[in-house]
């Protein structure tokens, strides 16, 4: 399954930690793309810190830069090699220092990396960031540093992630690392391998230490989460030769949402991917019965024309997607759903780019992460399919899906004003900083007056306007939660 892109403004971020103090070298790393490469950032990190590295957030000082990077789209492989640009000309005035790159983009290149890029010393695959203290020893002796060999059963459960970053609010646990649904467009299972779930009890050690230093929503990640299934560890097609003993006491995802709101019912809990396809009515009633479970669901729909959606190797039709739809909204009322929307897809004819907008009208999505088709070298699209969409057809369609988006998006938010509704203070808005910033249940963004509140307060705000994604309100008390 594809990873989801979030928002640009939080790509390519500097992650900085409060590190050893007996630690003399320092880490910069940036992590671009996908919820899960930031998560794979704090895995590197820690087990950097036991290395002697600190984080930094100055380039200049660093002793070893990495770059986390993600091979969705050609835009975001080319906005690593500008990144490394700017690294080389530091590197000029600092030649002791060392560059790395890390994640998808490491992943899909291998060797080539380091004869494209003469500035890199090291190439790490996603499932390789425990060799990274061999890598540097093979580096420090003057050597070319590569390992990118994909495991069929690295979680990186044994390690402590440290919190790069953040907000010391929310955070990120991953629960399921590769995806075994080969998507035509997609290089996610060619970059991170075989889909292989975590040990729930390392997932419930983890959710209670952050608890324990005062976190309150945590996001469970995985390429496709509700694929989840723990049984003992290994892929996910032993399943079929598992004992019935095993089989009885396997634990899936519903479940394992269950243990985690149960684990800590005062802490929110997010999860992202879905694949529809995968997503089951235990989920959702799972979701219902646990208030702490927020009411939003990101699922990728990526077409509304059941043809393009074959073309695609999505393993649902139009019609399947949107009786998932109405099963969420008789479940769950007031669940918020995004979606991710490729326009110009090889083949696509006005009439299925047309069944998208008409999809979208018939679901109303909350908000989405909307892109042009881009050919990624090795998928099955670039081998079986012509990339037959002229660039204006593409950008035009991009339009006016984008278009129709910002109006649901403006619809949905409308709906809150005159409501009362529960906002877990993240950080301080980036308009004002007389306001806070905070999301709902839901996952819109809402921003209201300071006054005495703090960072990781639940407040009750009341919702007085809106823009087309934000809501706007005064906190008129605490949360009961």
């Amino acid at each position: 399954m594809e990873e989801k892109i979030i928002d640009e403004s939080k790509q390519g971020e500097s992650l900085v930690l409060e590190g050893k103090s007996s630690n003399t070298r320092k880490l910069y790393i940036e992590s671009y793309g996908c919820q899960m490469n930031f998560s794979d950032s704090e895995i590197v990190a820690s087990i950097l810190n036991d290395q002697g590295y600190n984080t930094t957030q100055v380039l200049e000082e660093a002793d070893l830069v990495l770059v986390n990077t993600c091979s969705i789209r050609d835009k975001a492989e080319q906005t690593v090699r500008k990144r490394l640009e700017k690294y080389n000309a530091v590197k000029k005035i600092n030649p002791k220092m060392k560059v790395g790159v890390l994640g998808c983009m490491a992943e899909r290149l291998k060797s080539k990396f380091l004869e494209e890029e003469k500035i890199v010393d090291m190439v790490v695959g996603p499932d390789a960031y425990k060799d990274l203290p061999n890598l540097l020893q093979e580096v420090e002796e003057g050597r070319d540093a590569v390992n990118v060999i994909l495991s069929k059963d690295e979680t990186y459960g044994d390690i402590s992630p440290v919190r790069l970053g953040g907000n010391g609010v929310t955070a990120f646990v991953s629960i399921t690392r590769g995806c075994d649904n080969m998507c035509t467009f997609c290089v996610v299972p060619f970059t991170r391998g075989r889909e292989r779930s975590r040990d729930p009890q390392s997932i419930i050690e983890e959710v209670n230490d952050l608890a324990k230093k005062g976190y309150k929503e945590i996001t469970l990640l995985g390429q496709n989460v509700d694929s989840y299934l723990w049984y003992g560890g290994g892929l996910k097609k032993d399943f079929k030769n598992a004992t019935e003993i095993q089989k009885a006491t396997a634990t899936n995802f519903a479940q394992l949402l269950e243990m985690v709101a149960t684990a800590q019912p005062k802490m929110r809990i997010r999860f992202s991917t879905s694949n529809p396809q995968d997503m089951t009515e235990d989920v959702l009633y799972t979701m219902a019965k646990f208030e702490n479970i927020c009411n939003y669901i990101h699922l990728p729909v990526q077409s509304g024309s059941t043809r393009i959606l074959k073309e695609m190797n999505r393993q649902h039709t139009r019609e399947e997607y949107l009786q998932l739809i109405d099963k969420i909204r008789e479940i769950i009322p007031d669940c918020a759903i995004s979606q991710d929307m490729i326009s110009g897809f090889p083949t696509e004819t006005e009439e299925d780019h047309q069944d998208t907008l008409s999809l979208m009208e018939y679901v109303k999505y909350d908000f989405g992460f909307m892109f042009m088709y881009s050919e990624r070298p090795g998928t099955m699209a670039a081998r079986k399919l012509e990339d037959d969409i002229p660039e204006e057809i593409k950008k035009r369609r991009l339009a006016e899906i984008i278009d129709l988006q910002q109006t649901h998006s403006g619809y949905r938010t409308k709906q809150f004003i005159g409501k009362t509704v529960e906002i877990l203070i993240e950080k301080e808005s980036k308009k004002s900083d007389a306001e806070w910033s905070g999301r709902t249940p839901q996952n819109t963004v809402a921003v209201f007056p300071k006054e005495h509140y703090k960072v990781g307060d639940f407040v009750m705000v009341r919702i007085d306007d809106c823009t087309s994604t934000t809501l706007l309100g005064k906190a008129i008390g605490y949360s009961e939660n």
